[in-house]
């Protein structure tokens, strides 16, 4: 597999991403640590489904505690923390924060042995950067209040470890993808408990709703985590860690689409800037070998 196929299959995770909030809002009043739970089972499941015929697979779900430690620590963790986020900050703020994580991958990704970090990359990422503050701040930035700190701390540090995991996806490169099947199944299980501990039950209520779960666990919760491991471990990841700002507007635009939030300008400067940051960060794709 070459670097720009690689690539390309990153950027579909990016796409089903911007799937998540409107799948989200579409599954109804189900608590967030229970849909975490439902969804992941059912990536793992699917992921376990794709070992048929491939018996040889199953040995990629036995790895070192260190792959484990990234693996579940990236999913559980991250998804964790921006649930806390949710829960204590105000969205667009907690947002904000949290889309800090393409711009860290970006810089986090000249650490990699023979990456180099040029001027373009880094340019691509301010621009999407810029972009998701216009985008977000159009949807209404606010003061904060002191007991909001700790959600607001929560989005910041899920950042870095969705950062972290990611680059160290390039760094584990050996691990096979199939391997992202016991992580989604582990954090299912690690969701669940917590769900229990802290959180009241509530099924789907309408067959729609359960559509929507399943979605979720297939794309956005699953195929996605896939994709992106193969982005991160094959392809480009500076160019991939610079078209992720392309998520929040995308997802702004299905929930436009769907009838949830109404178009305005500040949207539609956020998308040049998103848009223009993602094609000078990925210029080298586009020259001819």
């Amino acid at each position: 597999m070459t670097s720009r196929t690689a690539t390309l299959i990153g950027l579909t995770a990016i796409l089903m991403w911007s799937l998540l909030a409107v799948l989200t809002v579409a599954t109804g009043r189900i608590p967030a640590f229970q849909l975490a739970a439902i969804t992941f089972a059912i990536s793992g499941l699917v992921g376990l489904l794709t070992f048929i015929g491939r018996p040889q697979a199953l040995s990629a779900l036995v790895q070192p505690p260190l792959v484990w430690a990234v693996g579940v620590g990236g999913l559980f963790g991250y998804h964790a923390l921006y649930f806390l986020a949710l829960r204590f900050a105000p969205p667009a703020e907690a947002g904000l924060l949290n889309y800090l994580w393409p711009l860290l991958i970006v810089l986090f990704s000249s650490f990699l042995p023979g990456e180099r970090l040029a001027p373009h990359h880094v340019i691509g990422a301010l621009a999407g950067l810029a972009g998701t503050v216009l985008l977000l701040s159009g949807n209404g930035l606010s003061g904060f209040a002191p007991g909001q700190l700790p959600g607001l701390a929560a989005a910041f540090v899920a950042a870095f470890v969705w950062a972290i995991y990611s680059v160290m996806s390039r760094r584990l490169k050996s691990v096979p993808t199939d391997a992202v099947a016991g992580f989604c199944l582990a954090t299912a299980l690690l969701a669940a408990s917590v769900h229990m501990l802290v959180e009241d039950t509530v099924w789907p209520e309408t067959v729609w709703q359960w559509l929507a779960v399943i979605a979720l666990g297939v794309g956005p919760v699953g195929a996605a985590f896939y994709a992106w491991d193969v982005g991160m471990k094959r392809g480009d990841i500076r160019v991939l860690g610079a078209a992720s700002y392309a998520t929040p507007l995308a997802s702004t635009a299905f929930l436009i689409l769907a009838g949830f939030a109404r178009p305005s300008a500040s949207i539609a400067i956020a998308a040049v800037l998103i848009a223009g940051g993602g094609l000078i960060a990925a210029r080298d794709m586009f020259r001819k070998r």
